[in-house]
């Protein structure tokens, strides 16, 4: 269930409302009497608190602070995040409809605050029996300064996140590879972008051998999917290529994984989710940007055929790789689509991967490790849009030296460097397939969630959506 969002022209006293203050001396309004906001004063004067409530028995008041921040991109997420808080009260009460009543004239800050309510909101429940819904069902904005459009295509946005958090939510039971292209296509046709999926019997044709090694253990095929938004007149002549790392579920194939680590392992394919998705958004809002998505799609299930460590595996442009560890596979199948990628003389290819624990390891939940190479201008674009979403983009370092442990004895690289430095080495290895404006993003931390993290909700978190709109957007 998506949330709407809706600007209204007006607001009737007996509605569910919010006042979204930053002073209480700004709020003008005879709904509350003189005692309610002497209460308000007092909680938030000498009680700090931020959220004040009022039940009128037919209705809901409340009164939301939001922190002095002069810092913009941080003022917006603490919005975001006092939207979530504010919800679980607004559910407790069953209240299905809501009003915020921008009454200080800030836009930017009542949309983060609709944002967050409105992400916070979701709910994955088409596996269980009894499916609890959330009661809030729609969010309504009285502002003066509140666009329509924006309203518009903020919800395109939540639409968007949404979908990227239901695929990476899917068991591979429903969500194998033929599955993925098959829901990108639905996608697709809703939006007027282009799909084509490549099935294996193409993906052989095209030797592409690292997707193929990969699925060389699993009862489903792979599937190779390209997506295509090209409006008439797109402001770049060089299109902009997203490619998204789509293993389905990761075993760690022969270097299986122990313990509990193979737990979230439907999640690896988040990255091709967030691309799919981003380009969901694209087209839907149509964007003037030409769009590629490139997303090479499988599972690396066992059986008697499963690639080996010590394979020599011959990628689409030719590269030989000694697989050293099997359970390195994002990297394989993404080689093969950013050498794939060369055909379309991209103006800038961004990739992005649940890749490395080291990367997880390094930052935690709380960012995106980056990379770049021949595109110092378009990493800080990115890392601008990182700020305005809250999908804070750090930036590692992609120095040659990193390539020396990628080098092999009888094959032209490996597919693992060292002990140290693993996400940087993995990056190094896709590195070696590009020829172009290159960004590599290892969303490892922040993709799949075990506890709950504010309006970022549980489970798939949609990171990479947002990010890759708004800095699509800024291209317009």
């Amino acid at each position: 269930m998506n949330t709407k969002i809706i600007k209204v022209n007006k607001v009737a006293d007996t509605e569910n409302i919010v006042f979204l203050l930053s002073d209480l001396k700004n709020l003008n309004t005879d709904i509350l009497s003189e005692t309610e906001i002497n209460y308000a004063k007092q909680q938030y004067t000498k009680n700090k608190k931020e959220l004040i409530s009022f039940n009128h028995i037919t209705n809901w008041i409340f009164i939301r602070f939001i922190k002095n921040e002069k810092i913009k991109y941080k003022k917006l997420e603490l919005c975001r995040k006092a939207g979530d808080k504010i919800l679980a009260e607004i559910n407790d009460n069953k209240i299905s409809k809501i009003f915020i009543n921008d009454v200080e004239g800030k836009a930017d800050e009542t949309l983060a605050f609709a944002e967050g309510m409105a992400l916070s909101n979701y709910r994955f429940l088409k596996y269980k029996k009894e499916k609890k819904e959330n009661s809030l069902k729609s969010i309504n904005i009285f502002s003066k300064t509140v666009k329509k459009a924006n309203i518009e295509t903020l919800n395109i946005i939540i639409k968007a996140t949404n979908i990227c958090r239901d695929l990476i939510n899917e068991p591979v039971s429903f969500l194998n590879a033929v599955t993925l292209s098959k829901e990108i296509e639905k996608m697709g046709s809703e939006t007027g972008a282009k799909v084509e999926v490549l099935n294996k019997k193409k993906i052989e044709v095209l030797k592409m051998g690292g997707l193929l090694a990969v699925n060389k253990g699993s009862i489903d095929p792979p599937t190779f999917t390209i997506i295509e938004w090209k409006p008439d007149s797109p402001v770049n002549t060089k299109p902009y290529v997203f490619v998204g790392k789509g293993v389905v579920f990761d075993t760690g194939g022969l270097n299986i994984k122990t313990g509990n680590y193979m737990e979230n392992m439907k999640s690896d394919m988040a990255g091709a989710a967030a691309v799919a998705s981003a380009i969901y958004a694209i087209s839907m809002a149509k964007l003037p940007v030409h769009i590629i998505g490139l997303i090479p799609a499988t599972d690396n299930r066992l059986d008697g055929n499963a690639y080996v460590t010590g394979d020599i595996i011959t990628m689409f442009d030719g590269t030989s790789v000694e697989v050293i560890n099997t359970d390195a596979e994002g990297r394989m199948i993404l080689a093969d689509a950013l050498s794939y990628a060369k055909k379309y003389n991209p103006k800038l290819v961004i990739d992005l991967s649940t890749l490395t624990g080291s990367a997880h390891r390094a930052i935690g939940k709380y960012g995106i490790v980056g990379m770049e190479t021949k595109s110092e201008k378009e990493f800080k674009e990115l890392q601008k849009s990182g700020k305005n979403v809250y999908e804070r983009v750090v930036e590692f370092p992609f120095w040659d030296e990193y390539s020396e442990e990628l080098k092999s004895e009888i094959a032209d690289i490996k597919n693992i460097g060292g002990t140290t430095g693993g996400a940087i080495t993995a990056g190094k290895f896709l590195e070696h397939f590009t020829k172009y404006p290159y960004i590599h993003l290892d969303i490892a931390g922040p993709a799949f969630l075990e506890k709950k993290d504010s309006y970022r909700g549980i489970g798939g978190s949609g990171t990479g959506v947002r990010l890759l709109f708004d800095f699509i957007k800024s291209k317009c």
